[in-house]
This record gives structure tokens, C-alpha cells and sequence, in this order.
């Protein structure tokens, strides 16, 4: 019995000993940074932005490595990235893009009054949306078949006098 006691405690210690030594390898905020990290990979160091990106449509007959370019500014001045979009129901816009945040919703939506007037449509649409949601009396004047028809009429008589105007 004794034997076996022993054991357990030994490995106890060991194992306890084995975290703390793991531990020591923890910097602030948990990082965990590897003793045995091979020499040849240095560490980019913090106050630095890699930047690999593909900005073209276009596979590049050789890769290039630019130097020298020491802002995203200048990057995108160096190589210009567009692409060129056609829409389902628009004529096809070529897109410039000019900083990172011309690659958004906002940055992309600005380029085309397509997307523009879509993004319109959409926000009306939420509107109506919100009102059926949070509009009783519209709610039940829409369930009941009469008073649906009669204001659909009187939608489509104020359409045909806006676009008569």
C-alpha cells in the first residue's frame, strides 16, 4: 500500500512541477510564446502591418515584390486595384478602390447609382416592413380582404399621380 502511495505522490509532483514550468512560457494577456521555436522565423515585430493581398482581377505574369511603400496610401497609388462588375439589370461599372474602406458595403455602394438606389429600395423596405410589425390598426386593415383591396387602390392611384406629375 505504502508503494503505491508513494507513486501517486511522486507523480503528483511531477505533474505539478510540469505546469509550472508550462506557465512560465505565458506572458501577459496568455500568449503563448514557444521556447524551441526555430531560429530561422523571426517575429514580425508589433508596431508592423504585413500587407498580402491579391488587388487585381488578374493572375500576375510574375510575382512582385515592391519595396520602399511605407503606407496603404502608396500601395494602393502603386498598383491601382479596380475591378470590373456587371449587374443583373445595369450596365457593368468598374470599381476603383482607394483606401480599405472602399472595400465595404459603403465603399463599393458609393461607386454605383445601381447599388445606390438598390440600398434605397432596401431601407424602404425595412420601413414598411417595421411599420407592419409595430402598426396595429395597418395590421388589421390588411386582414380583412375589403379594406386590403381598397388600400392597394388607393396605392396605385397615388403611384399613377406622382409618376403623372
Amino acid at each position: 500500500m505504502k508503494k503505491w502511495f508513494g507513486k501517486l505522490i511522486e507523480l503528483l509532483i511531477r505533474i505539478i512541477n510540469k505546469k509550472q514550468k508550462d506557465m512560465q512560457n505565458y506572458g501577459i494577456g496568455g500568449t503563448e510564446v514557444q521556447g524551441d521555436a526555430s531560429e530561422a522565423i523571426s517575429e514580425i515585430p508589433q508596431n508592423r502591418t504585413i500587407v498580402v493581398e491579391k488587388l487585381t482581377a488578374d493572375a500576375p505574369f510574375k510575382p512582385e515584390i515592391t519595396k520602399g511603400l511605407t503606407s496603404l496610401d502608396e500601395v494602393f497609388q502603386h498598383f491601382s486595384p479596380t475591378v470590373d462588375l456587371e449587374f443583373e439589370d445595369a450596365e457593368g461599372k468598374k470599381l476603383l478602390f482607394k483606401s480599405l474602406a472602399d472595400f465595404g458595403v459603403k465603399g463599393i455602394t458609393a461607386q454605383s447609382e445601381f447599388l445606390k438606389d438598390l440600398t434605397t429600395q432596401k431601407e424602404q423596405f425595412m420601413k414598411i416592413i417595421r411599420q407592419l410589425k409595430s402598426n396595429k390598426l395597418l395590421r388589421k386593415a390588411l386582414e380583412n380582404r375589403e379594406t386590403k383591396e381598397a388600400m392597394l387602390n388607393a396605392i396605385y392611384a397615388l403611384t399613377k399621380e406622382i409618376e403623372e406629375a
